[in-house]
């Protein structure tokens, strides 16, 4: 058996220290620099991407498989199925040894799977990129070292919970002129294997948390891809089978399950008896369906999607205001949970460092800032990435209708899948067209009698229908502590005043509160104690103490 506990540990204390703290820290360096990396990492990278296209990613006797990238060519990869039932009792067979492990050591295990996956963070790249239509440096962060962060964080909480639990206990009570004594005996208890339902637009972001997490509580995993994004994720499980052989421990502690759109297989694995936890990330319908079929019998951790608001009250420097609005409409063709989509503004406008600007003023703004960023083809590739999901191109169709387009959606050149960000003015009682998520490059710019119910419908529909951030741009303290208190009481996270380089649409490991549970666009906090906390319970044991 190799260890790997002392390895790591020093990391681990510093992932720990971060998410009491909250401060900046990130284990895994973004930058794609082959100073970093290795300076044939990405040249090594694409040849291994390469060899994996037009070929089974593993033997086996059922195949599925038909990923194709929004920049064009079909991958070709097939990965070995198999059904629920197989899977389930191939976790369960390989379960006890993972759950008597103790957290030290699982928890080195884990950060071995991090440190190799960081290591192939340009393979990863080349992965997300063909199956999400990432443009390849948000990849690189978003599916490799971002991602790997948020897979720590997650082991980091879980050591700090399952510390909370002391093994033993010598139990004394007063009792008259006696004392009665005791002796107990504690331990975290898995709840059973956890499910994993990945999605197509960040399978490694989204799914590290609840794999990593399951595991680190002592829980065997299986990962259930999106059909369109499996690559991603068969990498990431093979790493971890890997080491998990390694270190002496079954390699069925995490298994892959690919599936087809036409013989999907996830709800039969959620609602096996053997499932004890159900991580999702994906659209409403799905997530309303798992918790009807669910019914609270088991943990249920989701994050679904929500209508992201932007309050523009009033602003210290307009133009930085449009620039990073639209860098955020831009950012991924609108595909991020976090990008905004309802921009409210009162029908007076509002004031600026330029002076007084009216609605039809700011709307132009923000149109022409998004046309600067966009002017040159190369930067717009960059930002834009590619559309992952063909139907994303028949929502912008639909809401072309839906109001006074102010900037129309339409392709960059070339071969891939692209749509640039479409902008609509709608009225304020127009909810039927902006208060539903519409996925992807679509916004709207909203006419309000005022600030203050531009505040108050954005607030509302959130806690309403789900969101996971807001935006406020204003210079009044008051109007600031208004907008503070109505987004906490939403449940959503409130980023205030951004001009620069950090953008709503950016969540980071160890500081930010991804999702709070508090309203519809998720179920559970990425990452908070709660996150980890009922992946185990505690079992007791007690004796009267030896005389």
């Amino acid at each position: 058996m190799v260890e790997f506990a002392a390895r790591h540990q020093a990391l681990l204390d510093q992932a720990i220290a971060a998410a009491r703290s909250r401060a900046h820290f990130s284990a895994y360096p973004e930058a794609p620099s082959g100073k970093i990396y290795g300076e044939s990492a990405k040249a090594d990278a694409e040849a291994a991407f390469a060899a994996l296209l037009g070929k089974p990613f593993e033997a086996g006797e059922t195949l599925v498989g038909d990923e194709r990238s929004p920049f064009g060519p079909a991958l070709g990869i097939t990965y070995p199925a198999a059904a629920p039932a197989t899977l389930v009792a191939r976790a369960e067979s390989a379960s006890p040894a993972w759950a008597a492990a103790d957290p030290a050591t699982r928890a080195g295990v884990l950060l071995e799977i991090l440190h190799r996956l960081n290591r192939d963070s340009f393979l990863m790249a080349n992965a997300v990129m063909h199956t999400t239509g990432q443009a390849f440096v948000m990849a690189f962060q978003a599916g490799g070292p971002h991602a790997q962060d948020r897979g720590l964080e997650a082991v980091a909480y879980a050591m700090e919970e399952l510390s909370r639990v002391p093994t033993t206990a010598a139990w004394h009570k007063p009792a008259g002129r006696d004392v009665l004594r005791m002796d107990k005996r504690f331990a975290a208890v898995p709840r059973g294997i956890g499910l994993v339902i990945g999605c197509a637009t960040f399978p490694t972001w989204n799914g590290y948390p609840g794999i990593f997490a399951s595991l680190a509580t002592g829980n065997a995993v299986i990962v259930k891809p999106h059909p369109a994004a499996i690559l991603p994720l068969a990498l990431t499980v093979r790493t971890a089978r890997a080491v998990l052989a390694e270190a002496g421990f079954p390699a069925d502690i995490v298994q892959l399950a690919p599936d087809t759109p036409e013989a999907p297989i996830a709800e039969q694995l959620a609602t096996h008896p053997a499932i004890g936890i159900v991580d999702f990330t994906g659209g409403p319908a799905f997530g309303a369906r798992l918790r009807s079929l669910l019914a609270g019998r088991k943990p249920l951790h989701t994050e679904e999607a929500g209508i992201n608001p932007v309050v523009l009250h009033s602003t210290a420097d307009f133009a930085g205001l449009c620039r990073n609005l639209a860098f955020s409409l831009a950012l991924y063709s609108g595909q991020m949970c976090t990008a905004p989509q309802n921009i409210f503004l009162s029908s007076t406008g509002m004031t600026t460092d330029e002076g007084p600007k009216s609605f039809d003023e700011v709307g132009a703004a923000i149109v022409a800032a998004l046309d600067d960023l966009l002017s040159d083809p190369a930067r717009a590739a960059g930002v834009l990435g590619a559309i992952q999901n063909p139907a994303t191109l028949a929502r912008i169709a639909a809401a072309r209708r839906l109001g006074r387009v102010l900037r129309d959606s339409a392709p960059l050149p070339g071969e891939a899948r692209t749509a640039t960000p479409l902008l609509v003015e709608v009225l304020a009682d127009a909810e039927e067209a902006w208060g539903e998520e519409r996925f992807g490059p679509i916004a709207f710019l909203i006419r309000c009698p005022d600030a203050d119910t531009a505040l108050r419908l954005a607030a509302t529909s959130t806690k309403a229908r789900g969101a996971i951030t807001a935006l406020v741009h204003s210079t009044d303290d008051a109007f600031l502590a208004r907008a503070e208190g109505a987004f906490a009481k939403a449940g959503v996270a409130l980023s205030e005043n951004l001009t620069g380089g950090v953008f709503v649409n950016q969540s980071a490991a160890f500081s930010d509160y991804h999702v709070s549970g508090a309203n519809p666009a998720g179920t559970s906090c990425l990452t908070d104690a709660a996150f980890v906390a009922n992946r185990f319970h505690i079992a007791m044991v007690r004796r009267p103490a030896a005389a």
